[in-house]
């Protein structure tokens, strides 16, 4: 929950616009200011103050305890101008918060976080448990001395600047470390999965000391643990459910047929009769792959009545293919932006990758190729992934139209996570940019025969122009292609009049964008390139004060209800 502090008019003003934006995650306090900052502190995660920042400094010095624990504290000029994180950047979120109250209130967020500052990810920020001398390790980044990662587990992690060896090193490990070394830091991915069987009543402190020195004597932490594992017929157990949230981990259940066809090292006739499989424990930690760390064991209680495994999965490689828009700046989406910072590997198009370079972090591997190579990105943005990276793949416009997306997902298997970012297509800049000609039902045509034959395009447009259906013609000509275009506008004609409305828009939202409005009977093919898109109107579009229009739907005739 966020805590919203005011003491003015103008305060109040914005507090109650975050209020209104943010219903579910914001609580306002009244009564005096500093009663208020006090009751907000210790019931809210982070606060939200339209104060002074000194007014602020003094009302939470006397609370301020352990940065891990306090609330990050976001102070609002009484103008509205600045957002300024306080205290709690990184551990109470107060740099992320102070960009989203920028973001609705129009305020410029102020960031002092050293890292955040030059853009470096900082090591409490990625979302792993850390531990070691993270202050340290981070000013070395910070000053460009040479940082090694030792990385023991694949795991997906965004761009960091460092190398096979340095003075300072970041570890990436799943065993457990007494102490890290000095000028070290560990990080700590979630790794681990325990596969856990149980007779009925099973408690669940003779669970947990099971786990316990599994782990232990395996050498590896808990702090890596991702989840507990078992059969659907124990999704109710008392003592799994109860273990599984002292650990802070969720419970995933798999069938009883599922576990019986994942083969094990020490298949048992118990848990066959009693659930339906003949592994619990070692089926349900591998059931999502993985390597056997630790076999079935049992507890020393006795009789024993709970079993666990452990097996380490390999971390998923993650591919975010991720649509840039039309090229404006300002329609590039905020998702698509955090993807781009996010990724430790870039694969695009030379041109396109020269459209985003200054938002990516420092130390991302760009691996861009030119024109016609789209099945060679593809495949490899997914090899890359397949290595556990962290990987965009970039494309203009929607990724998932004429782009990347398609290529990419045929690539990829189930071995690694795809994420789409969408973005704003070149038929939907055109048709801002025209007016509303897309505003009933529409289609989106590809002039290119490079992959299709001509046959199926011509068909496709027959049946738009048969259905009276707005078509836009991506790919309309090229200096190879001067005939599709004419051929389209030809079938288009037959059931067109001369007067049907054309928008022709090149390089939509870019500076060099140029647009114009005219009619089927009049387009000249040749001003038309692979830059443009043309958009043809239906039997109901008209030209409405130089803009192009088509109603929303269709009039009833007169008579008819």
């Amino acid at each position: 929950m966020i805590g919203l502090i005011s003491a003015t008019s103008a305060g109040a003003a914005a507090r109650d616009r975050l209020a209104v934006a943010w219903p579910d995650r914001v609580r306002a306090y009244d009564g005096p200011v500093g009663d208020a900052v006090r009751r907000a502190f210790a019931e809210c995660e982070q606060l939200v103050c339209f104060l002074a920042t000194g007014a602020v400094v003094r009302l939470i010095a006397p609370l301020l305890g352990d940065k891990a624990r306090d609330p990050g504290v976001v102070c609002v000029d009484e103008g509205g101008r600045f957002a300024v994180s306080l205290v709690g950047g990184h551990g109470g979120g107060a740099n992320e918060l102070a960009r989203e109250v920028g973001e609705l209130l129009g305020a410029e967020p102020v960031v002092t976080t050293a890292t955040d500052a030059v853009d470096v990810p900082g090591l409490d920020t990625l979302g792993l448990p850390v531990e070691g001398d993270v202050a340290g390790v981070s000013r070395a980044l910070l000053d460009g001395e040479p940082v090694a990662l030792r990385a023991e587990v694949d795991w997906p992690l965004p761009p960091l600047q460092v190398g096979s060896a340095g003075s300072y090193t970041i570890r990436l490990t799943d065993q457990l470390v007494e102490r890290p070394a000095e000028r070290e830091v560990v990080l700590r991915p979630p790794s681990l999965v325990v596969g856990v069987g149980a007779s009925k009543g099973a408690p669940v402190e003779e669970i947990l000391g099971l786990i316990e020195s599994a782990l232990g004597d395996a050498g590896l932490s808990p702090a890596c643990l991702a989840e507990l594992a078992t059969v659907d017929a124990k999704a109710g157990e008392p003592g799994i459910v109860e273990a599984a949230a002292r650990l802070g981990v969720p419970l995933v259940t798999h069938p009883a047929d599922e576990l019986a066809a994942v083969a094990v090292p020490n298949p048992s006739d118990a848990p066959l009769a009693a659930v339906g499989t003949p592994s619990v424990a070692e089926a349900a930690a591998l059931a999502r792959g993985g390597e056997l760390l630790v076999p079935k064991r049992k507890s020393t209680a006795s009789p024993a009545m709970a079993t666990c495994a452990v097996v380490r999965r390999p971390g998923r490689g993650r591919l975010a293919v991720v649509g840039l828009g039309p090229g404006a700046r300002d329609l590039l989406t905020p998702r698509a932006k955090a993807e781009l910072r996010r990724a430790s590997v870039l694969v695009g198009l030379d041109q396109y990758v020269d459209q985003i370079r200054d938002l990516l972090r420092p130390g991302t591997r760009i691996l861009q190729s030119g024109l016609g190579a789209e099945e060679e990105r593809a495949r490899t943005a997914v090899e890359e992934a397949r290595k556990g990276r962290a990987v965009a793949l970039i494309g203009s416009g929607d990724a998932g139209v004429y782009a990347m997306a398609s290529p990419a997902l045929a690539e990829a298997s189930d071995d690694i996570d795809v994420i789409g970012v969408p973005g704003v297509t070149a038929a939907l800049a055109a048709a801002a940019i025209l007016g509303a000609p897309l505003g009933h039902d529409h289609v989106s045509i590809s002039l290119s025969d490079l992959h299709t034959p001509w046959e199926v395009i011509e068909r496709r447009v027959r049946a738009a122009a048969e259905a009276d259906i707005v078509v836009t013609f991506y790919n309309p000509r090229s200096r190879g292609r001067d005939w599709q275009l004419p051929k389209a506008l030809a079938i288009l004609a037959g059931h067109r009049t001369p007067t049907t409305p054309v928008g022709v828009v090149r390089n939509a939202s870019r500076p060099d964008e140029s647009s114009s409005l005219t009619t089927l009977g009049a387009l000249d093919p040749a001003s038309v390139d692979m830059m443009t898109v043309v958009t043809v109107g239906n039997t109901a579009t008209r030209d409405i004060a130089g803009r192009m229009v088509t109603p929303r739907g269709y009039r009833w005739q007169e008579g008819q209800r």
